[in-house]
């Protein structure tokens, strides 16, 4: 795996090829998840404020639980803001997206959806809007730009491959050339974070740790996974086509009708297509899929044909995609197939979809490793889809690539006639 030597002292890793052997990755009691979470190398702690954040650390050590524990209670005391400000937040985006169409032709999601993910973020979790403050507009630029210093060495720019392996792959990028952007980001969250601060110091963390850890998982873990996996999921619903539309907007609106015109947790409930466009979404293309572990004792790990013998120490990767799309499980494993999880067959499937870093039949706690927003992106991934097919019956794309997931630009949006 890159990155080169200078980097990365030992690139090895032990590839984990399908469903059956894929968990292993999940159990604490046989790997350990301690500064693996990009692989084989460690971005520099200069980037994080000095501390090792909670993705970094192993639940072994007493700082993941108090963290975890943290990221737990932020999600709770906001979590009746969050479809609110996700509708004010989106229906600028859609504004936008209609406004560019209107006069260019055609629009491209990511860059309106990284401003709107980002203030959807600030305003649902922190009450703060970020045009309200001294970051203004440039938040998600700087958050890009952050995780260009983090993530450069396994990233594949487009450059000429020579170049990348002797530059960005060897080589780290100086944190001197963003600290000054960094300390913008992290003065917009210490002083949007102040009942969450208090709680950190209840538990012991200070209000500097705590502050670094919360923009990591704003900007890093939430913001990236929605920048990420938003395209993807309008990439994979656009390729299904009008059929699949219309199927989603028919059940969506009439979920919410029954509502009383209003998008709640029991209403997206009565959404079970809905739903299953979105578990299929996370296992064809999950936003998250590389994960990593190092192997704590020498182990035998099983596939589904053969017994493998692993050493202590030994890093062993898992390509999500291997076990998400494992014929043995999964029927027509590399299509999209929107009602896959609807029914009582299709549920029992979910125990196989792992883009959360655990089984999506099981929960985040301050033991495992498992994303302590799992329910969060959940939800708002959800409600992506509810909102645009509240608005419009159908719509069209172009599908490019980028350094961070697909590129999507939308060329027809047919606004809801029923």
């Amino acid at each position: 795996m890159p990155p080169g030597p200078f980097l990365a002292p030992n690139p090895n890793v032990v590839v984990l090829l399908d469903a059956k052997t894929f968990p292993i990755l999940f159990d604490n009691s046989k790997v350990d998840k301690r500064d693996v979470f990009t692989g084989t190398f460690m971005p520099s702690t200069q980037l994080t404020g000095g501390y090792r954040v909670l993705s970094y650390l192993d639940p072994s050590e007493p700082k993941h639980s108090l963290l975890k524990q943290l990221m737990f209670f932020l999600l709770k005391s906001r979590r009746a803001h969050v479809i609110s400000e996700f509708h004010a937040s989106y229906k600028d985006l859609f504004h936008e997206l209609e406004a560019n169409l209107a006069e260019a032709g055609k629009a491209s999601f990511g860059d309106a959806n990284d401003q709107a993910a980002f203030n959807f973020l600030a305003r649902s979790l922190f009450n703060s809007n970020p045009a309200d403050t001294k970051l203004g507009r440039d938040g998600p630029k700087i958050v890009q730009k952050w995780v260009l210093f983090q993530l450069g060495p396994i990233l594949r720019l487009g450059l000429p491959q020579f170049l990348e392996e002797s530059t960005i792959r060897s080589f780290r990028l100086p944190f001197s050339l963003i600290q000054k952007d960094y300390q913008r980001l992290y003065d917009f969250f210490y002083q949007s974070s102040g009942s969450v601060l208090d709680e950190a110091e209840r538990l012991g963390i200070t209000r500097d740790e705590a502050c670094h850890n919360l923009l990591f998982a704003t900007c890093f873990n939430s913001f990236g996974g929605m920048k990420l996996f938003f395209p993807n999921v309008l990439k994979w619903i656009g390729r299904a086509g009008v059929k699949l539309h219309a199927r989603l907007a028919e059940e969506i609106r009439s979920a919410v009708r029954g509502a009383g015109g209003e998008i709640t947790m029991a209403a997206m409930e009565n959404m079970p297509l809905m739903k299953s466009v979105v578990y299929e979404a996370f296992r064809i293309d999950p936003p998250v899929p590389l994960q990593f572990g190092r192997a704590k004792r020498d182990l035998i790990i099983e596939s589904h044909d053969h017994a493998f013998q692993v050493k202590e120490g030994e890093m062993l990767f898992g390509y999500q995609p291997f076990a998400t799309k494992d014929p043995r499980i999964f029927e027509r494993a590399e299509e999209f197939v929107g009602d896959r999880f609807v029914g009582e067959e299709g549920e029992k499937l979910l125990k196989h979809v792992l883009w959360s870093n655990g089984p999506e039949t099981e929960s985040p706690t301050i033991g495992n490793k498992q994303c302590a927003g799992k329910d969060f992106v959940t939800l708002v991934s959800r409600l992506l889809v509810v909102e645009f097919f509240l608005r419009y019956d159908s719509f069209e794309i172009q599908v490019g690539t980028s350094p961070l997931g697909s590129s999507v630009t939308i060329t027809s949006l047919k606004r809801a006639s029923f």
